[in-house]
């Protein structure tokens, strides 16, 4: 989290928050370039099973990847509120793919907890922390470990 925004005296950075499934996420804002609906996405073989495909966005060529698959929270049905996130990732441009988007919120770096001792495996290292959103917790996803490559589950 040492690439958060700060805001004078106290540490705060801006997360957008969305739903996988029935969790509460945030992702820092600050590699999110856009947030686009689905469109035409082409699967990829032998990638990944959490890699949907490819789109053209503008005459990029953006790999999606399905975040709900990637936490092993289960795959992520396109519907009408489906979002991807393009986030820039080591030179390129990746698209995450989620259930909906619920808004930019600020977080307080200082009030972030550690993800409970319970939660382990995936979920547990693809976490930065857990803070408060209104009445709700939200995981704040650590990206890198989000987006590091997983040579398992490959599709054929």
């Amino acid at each position: 989290m040492s690439d958060a925004v700060q805001y004078g005296a106290d540490s705060q950075q801006l997360a957008v928050s969305c739903f996988v499934g029935n969790t509460l996420c945030g992702v820092d804002t600050e590699p999110v370039q856009e947030i686009v609906k689905p469109g035409q996405i082409t699967p990829v073989h032998h990638a990944p099973a959490y890699v949907v495909g490819i789109m053209n966005l503008r005459g990029r060529v953006v790999t999606v990847i399905d975040l709900g698959m990637k936490l092993e929270l289960g795959a992520t049905a396109l519907t009408p509120d489906s979002r991807i996130l393009i986030v820039a990732w080591q030179g390129e441009a990746l698209g995450l793919l989620i259930d909906t988007v619920v808004g930019v919120v600020p977080i307080d770096r200082a009030e972030m907890k550690p993800s409970p001792e319970n939660v382990r495996g995936v979920q547990s290292a693809m976490v930065a922390g857990v803070c408060r959103v209104d009445d709700r917790l939200m995981a704040l996803l650590d990206l890198p470990a989000v987006l590091a490559v997983d040579e398992g589950h490959v599709r054929n």
